[in-house]
């Protein structure tokens, strides 16, 4: 870790985040809904609005050296979680305090624009990232030579296939160091080359960081980054400690030998 970096911290304070569904307007579709919710997925707001409770009363603080593996079922609020960390979503109660710059790699795909150039689009990634353009200029032959697009940089990347745009957005998102860096574990998908040849910079670009969240379902995964854990039920923080404890503990109720309810 880079310990030339300001302490990072995050504090989240009973955080709540929730998404009215706008087409539930009848009362007895209402009644049905927040029947099945048993888990509280569903509620009713105060203008009897259905909402969607993505997140309730999460509270966390997260320090400098922290590496933590956000652990759960699909639909248990992790992804959502790391957006608000990211600022892309806005809690509907609560506050979420950070200190240092947050490096989001949820959507490495933001920001590209099909009808120009490779190169052109790394040099507006890079601006979107906060890079200023000396900078931008100086990570260019790296970049470029981990794409291998060569003389593709060139051409508008509407012309890339899948495999070609997620080596170009890669390149650029894990080209600079990070402070505070937010990863959902599907920026590591891809074909097996890739993956081989991109291990090794993901291994350096997280050990740049002063702050790790990392959402994953995979207990390898967690081990090779993380050090500790929150794992997320409904929206909710079941369990926070160390990596392994809330690993055990997750993998005794996929075992159904411990009472989730």
């Amino acid at each position: 870790m880079n310990t030339d970096k300001i302490q990072s911290e995050m504090t989240m304070e009973n955080v709540s985040v929730s998404f009215p569904i706008y087409h539930g307007g009848s009362r007895s579709l209402k009644k049905s809904l927040l029947f099945r919710s048993s888990g509280g997925h569903l509620a009713a707001d105060a203008n009897h609005r259905i909402v969607v409770e993505a997140l309730r009363n999460v509270s966390t603080h997260i320090a400098a050296g922290d590496r933590v593996a956000l652990i759960g079922s699909n639909g248990a609020g992790k992804t959502t979680l790391l957006r608000v960390m990211a600022g892309i979503y806005e809690p509907v109660v609560g506050t979420v305090r950070t200190r240092g710059t947050i490096s989001p790699m949820l959507d490495i795909g933001l920001g590209i624009d099909p009808d120009i150039s490779g190169y052109e689009n790394v040099r507006m990634r890079g601006l979107i990232l906060g890079m200023t353009p000396d900078e931008i200029a100086g990570k260019m032959q790296d970049i470029s030579d981990f794409t291998e697009l060569g003389e593709y940089l060139d051409i508008p990347v509407r012309t890339y296939s899948s495999g070609m745009m997620t080596r170009l957005t890669f390149a650029v998102a894990t080209s600079f160091a990070p402070e505070i860096l937010l990863m959902d574990e599907w920026i590591m998908a891809g074909d097996d080359r890739f993956i081989t040849k991109a291990r090794h910079r993901i291994d350096n670009f997280v050990a740049k960081a002063s702050i790790l969240v990392l959402a994953s379902h995979s207990a390898e995964t967690c081990r090779q980054f993380c050090n500790k854990a929150l794992w997320m039920d409904r929206g909710m923080i079941k369990a926070a400690g160390s990596l392994e404890e809330i690993l055990e503990m997750y993998a005794e109720t996929q075992r159904g030998t411990v009472d989730v309810a």
